[in-house]
């Protein structure tokens, strides 16, 4: 459905399979992932025995988004522990399986943190592994209680900016409950606007190469009963000229310290079209995407993808790691240029919205002072 109408302040709120989920079957602990390669024509979940099956379905992105990797890659290293493998092993194929997306790290190194302390302070491995899980929990839940956050702190700000509501919202890749514990970064920000009859439009981009606005977001908005219209990214620009984009609202899979933004390709030229179109474009992500080992854009790792995600077109059945299998696009042989991410300079971004606050103008010193404030705020 390409353009879906709603009434104002609908909200289906349908039963959903999670995301992610630990269960503890008679035979082992399991991670269970909803296959995202599946949606939206199927609802299909993988269990994941062990950090070497989470790992190829990171890679694959059965499972994707910044925050909930970082859920993803806690619960890895909680699984290695329960199952009785090597945890640092396993934590170090977690960390690497998707280098741009620093969520990932954070929850890998949470979890593994929690293990160390506990198998040093008892010498007993259930002991640690019962840790490691608890700090995945841990986190699990936190993400959910940033997501309500952000979306209240992004709601207020887009009514700031533009008072009196009728919000059309231009959004890239997905960045709803598929990416989070609760209910996503950008993609939370329209929903709430859409709840309080305040989104006129949501545009979305459908996100090439591999389609994950067309796939995820548009099924996630209309689950929702949100009124969208699906777009493909090289028409952005004539929706621009055509006046009908209030805001930008995109994701971040790491943010620089100097407020660098590396976000699924094709959002840097979503913000060079919103500056020139006096368009507010603003990024919504939680304080941990922050790195403040990453002094600025160019020293942020871009993931670089097959060039059969480009050259081909992949189906469910098509194996997205290891080679292929889709309809050909292109000529055979034909050499493809596929990064997954691209980095969007803060000069370029009107606001940075957190569950901590929103930062803008963004500046380094603005970033710093709102880690700092994390930091000192105790985890739920």
């Amino acid at each position: 459905m390409a353009d879906q109408q709603a009434r104002p302040g609908e909200d289906k709120r349908p039963s959903e399979i999670p995301v992610i989920r630990w269960e503890e079957p008679p035979e082992g602990p399991v991670l269970i992932l909803l296959d995202q390669t599946r949606l939206p024509s199927e609802e299909v979940e993988l269990v994941c025995t062990d950090a070497s099956a989470l790992v190829e379905a990171i890679r694959s992105l059965a499972v994707r988004g910044a925050p909930v990797l970082g859920i993803a890659g806690a619960y890895g290293v909680a699984l290695a522990a329960a199952r009785g493998f090597d945890v640092d092993e396993a934590a170090e194929a977690l960390e690497s399986a998707r280098p741009t997306a620093v969520n990932l790290s954070v929850g890998v190194h949470r979890a593994l943190a929690a293990y160390r302390d506990a198998l040093t302070g008892t010498g007993d491995p259930t002991a640690a592994a019962t840790a490691a899980l608890a700090a995945a929990q841990a986190l699990h839940r936190e993400d959910a209680e940033a997501s309500a956050r952000m979306a209240a702190h992004g709601l207020a700000l887009l009514d700031e900016l533009m008072p009196g509501g009728g919000h059309r919202v231009l959004t890239h890749c997905n960045t709803g409950a598929l990416v989070s514990g609760g209910e996503g970064t950008a993609f939370a920000v329209a929903l709430a606007a859409h709840r309080v009859g305040r989104l006129r439009r949501l545009w979305v981009d459908e996100t090439r190469p591999l389609l994950q606005g067309a796939r995820l977001t548009a099924w996630e908005a209309a689950r929702s009963g949100m009124a969208y219209t699906l777009l493909t990214d090289s028409a952005a620009g004539s929706l621009f000229a055509a006046g009908e984009v209030d805001a930008v609202l995109i994701g971040a899979d790491r943010i620089a310290a100097d407020g660098s933004v590396a976000n699924k390709v094709g959002s840097y030229p979503l913000a060079v079209l919103a500056r020139y179109h006096h368009v507010p474009f603003i990024v919504v992500a939680p304080v941990t995407t922050i790195d403040p080992d990453a002094p600025d854009g160019a020293s942020i790792e871009v993931e670089q993808r097959p060039g059969f995600e480009v050259t081909e077109i992949l189906t469910p059945q098509a194996s997205a790691v290891g080679g292929g299998g889709g309809m050909p696009l292109a000529p055979l042989g034909t050499q493809a240029y596929n990064p997954a991410f691209d980095v969007t300079p803060p000069e370029l971004v009107t606001a940075i919205v957190t569950e901590e606050g929103t930062v803008s103008p963004v500046t380094p010193k603005a970033l710093a002072a709102l880690c700092a404030r994390s930091r000192a705020t105790p985890a739920a």
